[in-house]
């Protein structure tokens, strides 16, 4: 879809400036702010805050009032006033449609009444269809090429506003004939609606497995687990040995994401494992087709836009600039770590073989997961209930406010919500407020599993910042959705895994609510898609460092601090098959990659694709008849752009080593973060930040595009040294 409108990334999910145009923080001081009404306890509001979200109906009437506002703007800017003003009515066109984009979104994915979830979801067709006439509206195009050209912009995130506001309208077409554009707003519909499709499917069909009799699922998964009966013959125990029918108890498995990994992991029957395995990587079937009729709707878009490739299409105005980049980086790290994936694989296999006796053939991909975990849990003596116990989710909570506080100077403080405001009881909400500068946003959290809700952890954008007015600031409000088993009222506790997580999805929310921009386009993970996974993926290191563990990781019936060598351990199994789980993600992104690619290779289904590429790029054998794309949902929220995921890891490493990891807590690196960084969201150029932030040689150069240096990165797992001494 043609991207007047940047969304954020909502990592399910979702951008640069000079000294000159960087916001002076002292000026902030005067400004007053504003997200959403202040409200008292007393007063009713609708979702959000928003007063026409007080039923479901109420999307109706956000849509029409959205509309109309937007009709004005469009209005006022066909009357061509300054180049100023109309950048300004621009961004507030944007503004309010992404109020109801992102609303529609969040609602749809978290609401439990599902008269809402419908109603969102019409919200959201209908936004969206107007989001077509606005990116088709040649008054606009127009007025922002005019402006573009104007030297009296006064402002560099002005000029870049003109810049990528006309970019967009050239990526949704309005270059071309009328017959073509018909074409392509026709194809964006499509996409729209096979991605959602796909998304569906998954949902109603994540497949399940019956398993009897019980005694082959281990006790530490049942509650995950549905139990199921079923009668058998056999005898009684009477003298006449008369048949009779017998109830047995068994475990019907569910294999969903989070199940399987469970299953995977703990269970030591082979052939259980290798059936939820098969099970959960072979559904949703509907999703064969719905993936092809989107890699060819794609395909053909890209083509009328004048592109090779989706793939090329997509990644233009990434720091890559081009799939061939893209390819020469992942091709580049594989080379790197295929040595050490290979010698991992020895390891496991030698491993399972030791365990198993003669009766073992093969390492298979159901193998893995189990003897990986028993092969870290051994080496490092390592407990995952003990792990857990030092997370119990409320200390985590105030382990990301430590951090604000540390860093940013920033605390967080709980924000009484009006009646209406909430979707569920358990959501929280939190003011960012800092001494000198007041309110910084607002932060939601929904962070328990519940039924019909996103199944995934995620960043919701519901409101970007943005200047109003000289004395005004329109503040960032966010979402930090996630699924933790338990409740509210329970003492949830949190396996490493999902601590790193949370904190990893808290760098997207603060990237949003520390972003100083003058306008929302800009705002916080509205940036280049190889970009926008570099904050989360920094703060990630924060759940691993030790002097940030101990200032919250508490035992939660002793309040024990954490043992540093505990957390050595978890470390050390945490790098025991680094190689391996590197190589993982290199083989999602180049599956993704040639997907969406030129498409001569793609005569042949995805199924036989994908096998080919895991057999050339990987260590594992592909399973006939297992068709694990149908559910790979970056493949529709991050099509041709997986391999940003890879970036952000390379950026992450160099900034940790060069700027945090000395003193990750002190206040200074905090400010450098937030000053040279975070302030800045996509008003900046990524490279140029990034360099001003650590120095030169974060990124290099190559073809035309930008690709990070793997040097700290590759340091960091240890690879590059040891195949310095397999040489040797």
């Amino acid at each position: 879809m043609s991207t007047l409108i940047r969304r954020a990334a909502a990592k399910l999910r979702p951008k640069y400036v000079s000294k000159l145009c960087s916001l002076d923080l002292h000026k902030t001081r005067q400004f007053s702010t504003w997200a959403v009404p202040r409200l008292d306890g007393a007063t009713t509001t609708g979702l959000y805050g928003f007063d026409h979200l007080k039923t479901p109906k109420g999307f109706q009437r956000f849509v029409d009032e959205a509309i109309e506002r937007s009709g004005e703007l469009v209005n006022r800017i066909s009357m061509m006033p300054s180049s100023a003003e109309i950048i300004q009515a621009m961004d507030e066109i944007s503004d309010t449609v992404c109020s109801v984009v992102d609303s529609a979104e969040l609602c749809r994915h978290t609401h439990p009444d599902r008269e809402f979830v419908e109603e969102a979801n019409k919200a959201s067709m209908r936004i969206n269809e107007y989001l077509h006439y606005l990116n088709t509206n040649h008054t606009l195009y127009a007025a922002v090429k005019r402006a573009e050209q104007d030297d009296h912009l006064l402002t560099k995130e002005s000029h870049r506003a003109a810049h990528n506001l006309r970019i967009d309208f050239e990526k949704g077409g309005i270059h071309l004939s009328s017959e073509k554009l018909d074409r392509v707003n026709q194809l964006n519909m499509d996409i729209f609606q096979l991605s959602r499709q796909f998304g569906e499917n998954i949902s109603i069909d994540p497949g399940n497995v019956d398993i009897f009799p019980a005694s082959r699922i281990p006790k530490q998964i049942h509650h995950l687990l549905t139990p199921i009966h079923r009668f058998t013959s056999g005898t009684s125990g009477g003298s006449l040995g008369s048949w009779s029918n017998m109830k047995e108890k068994g475990f019907r498995i569910i294999t969903e994401p989070r199940n399987l990994v469970s299953v995977l992991h703990w269970v030591a029957d082979d052939e259980v494992r290798k059936m939820a395995y098969i099970q959960g990587n072979s559904v949703p079937r509907a999703n064969l087709k719905v993936l092809d009729e989107l890699i060819a709707a794609r395909h053909e878009l890209a083509q009328i836009m004048g592109y090779r490739s989706y793939a090329e299409f997509v990644v233009k105005q990434n720091l890559a600039s081009s799939p061939e980049v893209v390819m020469s980086f992942l091709c580049e790290m594989s080379e790197m770590i295929r040595p050490k994936a290979d010698q991992e694989f020895e390891t496991i296999r030698n491993f399972k073989r030791e365990k198993c006796g003669q009766r073992c053939i093969d390492l298979e991909p159901w193998d893995e997961t189990y003897y990986t975990g028993m092969m870290k849990s051994s080496a490092h003596n390592l407990d995952s209930s003990i792990v857990a116990s030092y997370f119990p989710l409320r200390q985590c909570i105030e382990g990301l406010k430590v951090l604000v506080k540390s860093l940013f100077g920033a605390t967080f403080h709980n924000v009484p919500m009006a009646p209406g405001e909430s979707w569920h009881p358990e959501v929280l909400k939190l003011s960012l407020r800092h001494p000198e500068e007041g309110d910084l946003g607002y932060l939601y959290l929904d962070l328990y599993s519940r039924k019909g809700k996103y199944p995934g952890c995620a960043n919701f954008a519901i409101k970007g910042g943005r200047r109003i007015s000289e004395t005004e600031y329109q503040l960032p409000v966010v979402a930090l959705v996630c699924n933790f088993s338990g409740s509210n009222s329970s003492n949830v506790r949190l396996n490493h895994w999902e601590v790193e997580t949370l904190f990893h999805e808290f760098g997207h929310a603060l990237h949003s609510l520390l972003s100083r921009t003058d306008f929302q386009h800009f705002s916080g993970t509205r940036v280049v898609l190889d970009f926008a996974e570099m904050p989360s993926n920094l703060f990630e290191y924060y759940a691993w460092d030790y002097r940030v563990l101990r200032t919250f990781a508490k035992h939660h019936s002793t309040g024990e601090i954490i043992p540093e060598k505990l957390v050595t351990s978890m470390l050390g199994a945490r790098d025991m098959f680094a190689a391996t789980e590197l190589q993982r993600q290199v083989f999602y992104a180049l599956v993704d990659q040639t997907l969406f690619g030129e498409q001569q290779a793609l005569s042949r289904d995805t199924s036989s694709i994908v096998a080919d590429l895991k057999r050339q790029y990987t260590s594992w054998k592909h399973v006939e008849g297992t068709h694990w794309q149908i559910r790979f949902s970056h493949l529709v929220n991050y099509g041709a752009g997986y391999y940003s995921y890879l970036y952000a890891r390379c950026f992450a490493a160099t900034i940790w080593k060069k700027l945090c990891q000395k003193d990750p807590l002190s206040l200074s690196t905090g400010t450098s973060l937030r000053t040279k960084l975070l302030q800045h969201g996509g008003a900046k150029e990524p490279s140029e930040m990034l360099n001003d932030l650590v120095g030169e040689g974060i990124v290099r150069y190559c073809n035309e595009g930008i690709v990070p240096d793997m040097t700290g990165f590759m340091d960091e797992l240890r690879l590059v040294e040891d195949q310095q001494a397999t040489k040797r």
